[in-house]
């Protein structure tokens, strides 16, 4: 999902997340209607990460390994979805690696905002990783804002291209931005303004038709040279 600042991206994932209720309207899942499925049992399915995210300042294996808290003590586990989330160099840059101690304030090593989000990014990927009920759903709340747009261009392409390869039957990975430039990757692109669909369809689609989608793809790519 594309659109710019304030079109309704986020309010869209939290609607399908069941954290807010629609007011007008409805979604559903698999034709089921969302406020049918037992609220916890959908939340279950789910994964991901939202912009809000939090900072746990643990050490790194905690602070990720809690995305299934069964697992937290399992390293490899750990670090297969540290690799899953394109942050495999951030333990190499770690004085003590999975052992960490995180955040400055209980006198460890404080990340910069990116690494935070590639963190919260792989504890996000815990669930898959260990085949603990694969989420059905996982979002990605524009996950990668505080990267530069080469940098989050190439952690979505290793996400989606792990996505891809792994076995996740029937799941859908929703990924938001509003860097038209960076998802162009995505099998089906959705465009909001305004708090509405204004159109959809695969990149080549979307630049063909020369509507929004295309001005805006042009604009961003020409300011990214």
């Amino acid at each position: 999902m594309v659109g710019a600042n304030g079109a309704g991206k986020s309010t869209l994932i939290k609607l399908l997340t069941g954290v807010y209720e629609p007011t007008a309207g409805h979604l559903s899942v698999d034709g089921e209607p969302l406020s049918a499925l037992d609220r916890d049992g959908w939340r279950a399915r789910l994964s991901g990460v939202y912009q809000d995210f939090a900072r746990l300042r643990l050490r790194t294996r905690e602070t990720v390994g809690v995305g299934s808290i069964r697992h937290v003590r399992e390293r490899p586990a750990v670090t297969a979805a540290v690799d899953r989330a394109g942050a495999a160099d951030l333990l190499t840059r770690l004085p003590q690696g999975l052992d960490t101690q995180l955040g400055a304030a209980f006198g460890g090593v404080e990340p910069s905002l990116g690494q935070w989000q590639r963190l919260a990014l792989a504890r996000s990927l815990m669930r898959e990783v260990t085949g603990e009920r694969p989420p059905l759903c996982v979002v990605l709340d524009e996950p990668t804002a505080a990267l530069d747009p080469l940098a989050e261009y190439a952690l979505f392409q290793h996400f989606v291209a792990q996505v891809r390869t792994a076995t996740r039957q029937g799941a859908v990975t929703v990924l938001v931005s509003h860097r038209f430039t960076t998802v162009r990757m995505a099998d089906l692109i959705v465009v909001l303004a305004d708090g509405r669909v204004t159109e959809q369809g695969t990149h080549a689609e979307l630049m063909a038709a020369g509507g929004g989608y295309a001005e805006l793809y042009a604009l961003q790519e020409h300011a990214y040279r």
